[in-house]
């Protein structure tokens, strides 16, 4: 079949070219078409549920919303973990779902479980669902800057709320636009409790009053002169006049009482969680552009960054954008690195060409080919919505030295056949033919076994499968383009390029000198086969000691460009403390040469992407370009002089990378590449676990620091209300806390509306009333009878610990452990804490310890790849089977893998990398091409052999043992030249990403040094193993005499 495939192509060559342009031409549009991002999306498909309670302690937040959502949202198809957060005033949770799902269906399955629980939870509390976007969502930061100091940062927050984020939310692409500190305008009404006694007047009246002052009304139309008119009666509050004059009825004496004569009405900030500083100089306002799910990063960014162009001029005057932190720096970096490492290749590969042939046409056939088949790759890639990112792109850059090794050996037997038969305008074509049938059948089944080895790579799932399916994809693309290409488009371009004086093999100085130093060896190997099995065998169990030297990881770090600076700070902690830390940390970074900028937050925006409790500071780093360095500084180097640098007591250093981190920390909860969690029924057992976790990982080697939440740390007053007491009043429990609430909390009891602009209108007492507990005993209510009393009368007002926030995970209460560690592979370090927590750390009855963070996806990684990576040999030994019908053949080629598998343990172990996903990656895409040489060595020597049969047959003589020793001799030495071929350029064809730098080639290089290192035994297996081998099967059939 294959064979016929060929000579059709060669007598349908117009058709083929046709075809082929066509192809370029669909495939240059989907390369232009094709949605460009730095990185797979990694994150999990997921959706949060966000919902404001707002003055509410974290364990009110747990009791009454988080719990009842958590549970429900248990049972919702297809939902793998539920992860629920309460913090003052706000409840996150987090459904993640299996891989499976899609995205907008999970959304609609979450929103029917949540109609079900939304009427049990309390009035006040109401939940939203988060936008569609991902981990990977937060492409672009800005902050906005006044360094004119006209405009306060409650004005900046202003601009930000009602001009910028409804402009931006309307680029393709964008799911949400959030704002992060600054000030929001509110207006507060602070109450005097004395004069609402003398009036006579419950606090419940004033929220009515300023309720009921704050409302518009349409009446109909009215016609006159013709015309209609549409009535309208004002009424919103507009500011501080407005809510001055609302009137709360009349005094003894007929006189209006209003609003100005009870209380103070003031302009003031709303209560924070969250605070936005550049570079160490002070309090900005700053934006987060959320990207949607799946959309395109690079497109979006853009569309964003035109967007702010236009609106600048519809900024105060004094009044900036600074872009804080762009992805399209790292997606710019990463595509432009992996082109020209393609490009690299393909010079590289060209070379080898026309080294090994001497003939610059013949180079040419191979050449025109390779885009062909990479452009076939893409409109698959298009048609599939796969981004070309850097691991989408690293497929092609790895499959390129095999997709050529069809054209090479096709042009290589056609020359032997030129040298043989001379080229005229008759037999051009047939020759042609009769070359490519020749070495066709094999060469296609060993580029379909390269192609289809790749297919165990699908089976790998969340985070690892996400990261290495674009790559497997795209190989798998390319390497079945280029199987295609060379039974069909190849022949063509042969018969067309290959003219003209083609140098003889014999004559060419390389194959001269590769037949010199090889044609010795062989013939001594063939002398003593046994002794040369044996000899390999020993170097194959030897060449495995270094397995157990190398240390495991999940995904090899990927250097972003950018840094984040995310340190733990103790619970408890006030916003002004918060923010001066945060100032002086920016400071201190910003002092770094290689800093272009420091954008410090801490506590979350107002996004449900962001559950960071107040504690929680994100520093986004923005780094000068590389060239702006100091001489020898590294990524590592500068890591560690920030380290040095930003010391201060209570804060655990973590240097991370922005995008990992934040898809790390949306799917597992943790931050390092190592986290415990603690789960149990007590909080305070939970944190006691916790810190026995901190002393006892402090001991083992590799620590670079630990830290134990402290879930039971924050700090409560307490208002323990006595039913009996509140009862002699005629008050209830809800009559108190109303008070309670708002007198203390504040309440936004309404909204102003000025024009677009909407700010709350809050209600409170005076500070000076509630600003301690002593205070707060103190605290005048009056009852419904006209009562004076304190709140000491009806309840006891004490300070006690409590949670700051709770995390649950599968509504089992949580305390996690974060460990980051330094100069060693997580698989060891685990490996030896597991033993010293099991040891040391004694677990009370109803609590567990979850080993968690890139160690979980480790162990998945590993129990996939345990039986993907068998799965692999039995697919190429079933294609290997269907082409050449002999077990023995199928045994010869499968033996040089455990050989090739050495070359490539040693490779790693001398270039100090671990063992992870893309090494795996890299053996079984190694065990594909290891094999195909071996294809190719096989076919030469079976027509070798042949030959032999053939020669005999006519001479009447019976084949001896010398016989086929010549034979083997003359199959495998004068072909040594497109062995050599094959194997130089697929070597050649990797080593430039294997010793690349720049974005991306962290993964890259883990992928491509197995695979070098493996060719490289292969290869000096394939010379001289196999035609040994080969002469021990064939010797039985021969007279040995």
């Amino acid at each position: 079949m294959i064979e016929g495939i060929i000579r059709w192509s060669v007598h349908n060559r117009f058709f083929v070219l046709l075809a082929t342009l066509i192809l370029v031409g669909i495939g240059g549009w989907s390369l232009k078409n094709t949605p460009v991002d730095a990185i797979p999306d990694l994150s999990d498909v997921q959706v949060i549920i966000k919902t404001s309670f707002p003055g509410q302690a974290p364990q009110v937040v747990e009791d009454q919303v988080t719990y009842p959502l958590t549970t429900a949202m248990l049972s919702v198809p297809g939902a793998v973990t539920v992860r629920g957060y309460s913090f003052f005033g706000d409840s996150y949770v987090y459904v993640i779902f299996d891989e499976d799902t899609d995205a907008y269906w999970a959304r609609s399955r979450v929103l029917e479980y949540l109609s079900q629980v939304a009427p049990t939870l309390p009035p006040n509390a109401r939940p939203q669902l988060g936008p569609d976007a991902t981990g990977v969502g937060w492409v672009y930061l800005y902050a906005l800057v006044d360094r004119t100091g006209q405009q306060d940062i409650s004005q900046l927050r202003s601009l930000q709320d009602w001009f910028l984020k409804y402009e931006l939310q309307t680029v393709p692409g964008v799911s949400e636009v959030s704002a992060l500190g600054g000030m929001v305008k509110q207006y507060q009404v602070k109450v005097h409790p004395d004069k609402l006694r003398a009036f006579n007047i419950p606090l419940s009246h004033i929220q009515m009053a300023i309720r009921r002052g704050n409302q518009e009304v349409g009446a109909s139309v009215v016609e006159m002169a013709e015309a209609e008119y549409m009535v309208r009666a004002s009424g919103y509050i507009q500011g501080q006049e407005d809510l001055a004059n609302i009137p709360l009825g009349l005094n003894v004496n007929g006189t209006p009482l209003l609003l100005k004569d009870v209380a103070d009405i003031e302009v003031g900030p709303q209560m924070r969680r969250g605070i936005a500083e550049l570079n160490g100089e002070g309090e900005v306002v700053g934006g987060i552009v959320v990207m949607r799910f799946g959309e395109n990063a690079q497109k979006t960014i853009d569309g964003v960054k035109a967007k702010l162009e236009t609106l600048k001029d519809g900024l105060p005057e004094g009044v900036e954008i600074v872009t804080v932190y762009d992805r399209s720096g790292l997606i710019e970096r990463a595509i432009d690195n992996l082109w020209h490492k393609l490009l690299e290749e393909f010079i590289v590969v060209a070379l080898v060409c026309v080294a090994f042939l001497f003939h610059v046409r013949s180079s040419l056939v191979a050449i025109i080919s390779l885009p062909v088949g990479i452009l076939a790759a893409f409109i698959v890639m298009h048609a599939q919505g796969l981004n070309a990112n850097i691991m989408s792109l690293g497929g092609i850059a790895i499959a390129i030295g095999a997709m050529i090794d069809g054209a090479i050996v096709m042009i290589e037997n056609m020359h032997k056949h030129m040298e043989r038969t001379p080229l005229t305008k008759e037999n051009r074509w047939q020759i042609v033919a009769e070359s490519a049938a020749e070495v066709g059948p094999a060469l296609f089944f060993s580029l379909l076994i390269i192609t289809v080895s790749f297919v165990p790579v699908f089976t790998l799932e969340a985070q690892e499968g996400r990261m290495f399916s674009p790559l497997a994809f795209t190989k798998t693309y390319a390497m079945a383009a280029s199987a295609a290409l060379a039974i069909t488009l190849v022949p063509v371009l042969m018969g067309y390029f290959i003219r003209g004086k083609v140098l003889p093999e014999h004559k060419n100085p390389l194959n001269r000198a590769l037949i010199a130093v090889y044609m010795p060896v062989l013939k001594t190997v063939l002398q003593y086969p046994k002794s040369t099995l044996v000899l390999a065998l020993i170097i194959t169990v030897v060449g495995f000691w270094p397995v157990n030297k190398i240390g495991s990881e999940f995904i090899p770090p990927l250097d972003e460009g950018d840094l984040m600076y995310m340190p733990t700070t103790y619970p408890g902690l006030s916003i002004g403390k918060a923010r001066e830390i945060l100032q002086q940390t920016d400071k201190l970074i910003a002092t770094v040469p290689e800093v272009k900028s420091v954008f410090g937050k801490i506590g979350r925006a107002e996004t449900a992407t962001d559950p960071a409790p107040l504690t929680m500071i994100e520093t986004f780093i923005q780094i000068k370009p590389r060239d702006e360095w100091r001489e020898g500084m590294t990524t590592d180097k500068l890591k560690k002089e920030l380290d040095a640098l930003v010391k201060f007591p209570g804060l655990t250093n973590a240097w991370v990378m922005p995008i990992k981190t934040r898809i790390d920390m949306l799917a597992t909860g943790i931050k390092t590449p190592v986290g415990i969690k603690v789960a149990g029924p007590d909080l305070k057992e939970i944190e006691k676990i916790g810190k026995r976790l901190e002393q006892v990982l402090n001991d083992v080697p590799g620590t670079a620091s630990v830290y134990s939440e402290r879930v039971a740390g924050g700090r409560y007053i307490k208002v323990d209300i006595q039913r009996e007491k509140a009862a002699r009043y005629g008050l209830n429990i809800a009559d108190v806390q109303q008070v309670v609430a708002t007198a203390i909390g504040g309440m936004n009891v309404t909204q102003t509306i000025e024009g677009l602009e909407r700010y709350p209108v809050n209600l409170r007492y005076p500070q000076d009333l509630r600003n301690s507990p002593e205070q707060l005993a103190l605290l005048p209510i009056v009852t419904g009878t006209g009562q004076r009393i304190a709140l000491a009368d009806v309840a006891n007002v004490y300070v006690e610990d409590g949670p700051p926030a709770i995390k649950s995970e599968n509504a089992r209460l949580n305390g996690w452990t974060f460990v980051d560690i330094d100069g060693v592979d997580i698989g060891s370090y685990v490996k030896e804490a597991m033993v010293v927590v099991a040891d040391q750390v004694d677990l009370p009855a109803g609590y567990s310890l979850n080993w968690s963070g890139q160690y979980e996806y480790m162990l998945r990684a590993k129990a996939k790849l345990t039986y993907v990576v068998p799965l692999t040999l039995a697919i190429i030994i079933v294609l290997l089977y269907f082409n050449f019908r002999s077990f023995a053949e199928v045994a010869i080629i499968m033996g040089t893998l455990p050989l090739a598998m050495v070359g490539s343990i040693w490779l790693m172990y001398l270039l100090g990398y671990n063992f992870s996903v893309a090494v795996g990656v890299g053996f079984i895409a190694l065990a594909g091409v290891a094999v195909e040489i071996g294809v190719i060595m096989l076919v030469y020597l079976n027509q070798a052999y042949h030959h032999m049969v053939e020669e005999c047959e006519k001479k009447g003589v019976e084949p001896r043992l010398n016989t086929l020793r010549h034979a083997v001799l003359h199959g495998a030495g004068l072909r040594v030249r497109p062995v050599m071929m094959t194997a130089a350029a697929i070597i050649a064809g990797l080593l430039p990403i294997m010793y690349g730098t720049g974005t991306g080639s962290e993964v890259m290089s883990r992928i491509a040094a197995p695979m070098v290192g493996g060719m490289i035994g292969a290869v000096i297996l394939t010379l001289l193993v196999l035609p040994a081998t080969y002469l021990l099967w064939k010797r039985s059939k021969v007279n040995v005499s």
